[in-house]
């Protein structure tokens, strides 16, 4: 007799792998992986520009590209999602099998994240053979700054996903830039307001930082690139902090997408 759990992790993952083979047809994605790549290289061709730290500089560079490109695929095909089904009017065919629509947001989030996993490992590749061929240093710190990446992205999907439940994917774009943004700013602006003598200010500061995802928690480039030592708490608690908020997202998407109506 098969389980109702059983069933639900099927219908998840039929979802999923169709929202995978969609993506990869989606020449965006290519674009950007290439611009990505080419990004990597180039920084090769910059850190020679320089006399000391060339090692340093590229990988900074790269890094720096797989961040941003990845946020890019992630925002801007997120949140095309469900745009997409409605649009082509396939939302109604799938939400007359027996799946219910959670089931089917859930899917296209997991699809969307395996998708951008499988682009960072290639970049992530990509960065390594440059590496070694350039004799730049690898080591754990790079793989840990690597693995943080991919949990930013998927926050950053969960973002896009619930913007996409209930708007447009220009506004919803727009909204998920403005959370990015703000996402990398918080922690310095907290920072810097400690310094400091108005209550006010701080204490404002203070909530936007518990309001807004810290993006800048999974930022572990700068103890890879200069091969500084970092703790197993800074990787463990920014995965658990990075799940609570995909959760919270999730379920909120999921309240907001199961009341709305399509017309």
């Amino acid at each position: 007799m098969i389980s109702t759990g059983s069933l639900w992790v099927g219908r998840v993952r039929a979802v999923a792998s169709n929202t995978v083979q969609e993506a990869i047809r989606n020449r965006v994605l290519y674009a950007l992986l290439f611009f990505a790549v080419i990004l990597i290289a180039t920084g090769v061709l910059l850190s020679t520009l320089s006399y000391v730290e060339r090692d340093r500089i590229f990988q900074d560079v790269a890094l720096g590209a797989i961040r941003l490109f990845g946020a890019a695929i992630a925002v801007f095909v997120g949140v095309g999602l469900i745009h997409r089904e409605v649009d082509r009017r396939t939302i109604f065919t799938i939400l007359s099998k027996p799946i219910s629509r959670s089931e089917f947001l859930v899917g296209k989030y997991l699809g969307l994240v395996a998708t951008l996993w499988l682009l960072l490992a290639i970049m992530g590749g990509c960065f390594a053979l440059v590496s070694l061929a350039t004799g730049a240093p690898l080591d754990l710190g790079h793989l840990a700054a690597l693995g943080l990446v991919a949990m930013e992205l998927a926050l950053l999907v969960a973002v896009a996903t619930l913007f996409s439940s209930f708007t447009t994917p220009m506004l919803a774009s727009f909204l998920s830039v403005g959370i990015y943004c703000i996402g990398h700013m918080t922690r310095n602006l907290r920072n810097l307001v400690e310094t400091t003598d108005d209550e006010a200010m701080r204490a404002a500061v203070a909530w936007l930082h518990r309001l807004f995802p810290d993006l800048e928690s999974f930022n572990l480039t700068t103890q890879a690139v200069h091969g500084l030592p970092f703790e197993a708490a800074q990787v463990g608690w920014p995965v658990l902090y990075g799940l609570g908020w995909i959760a919270g997202l999730l379920l909120l998407a999921s309240f907001i997408f199961e009341r709305r109506d399509f017309r």
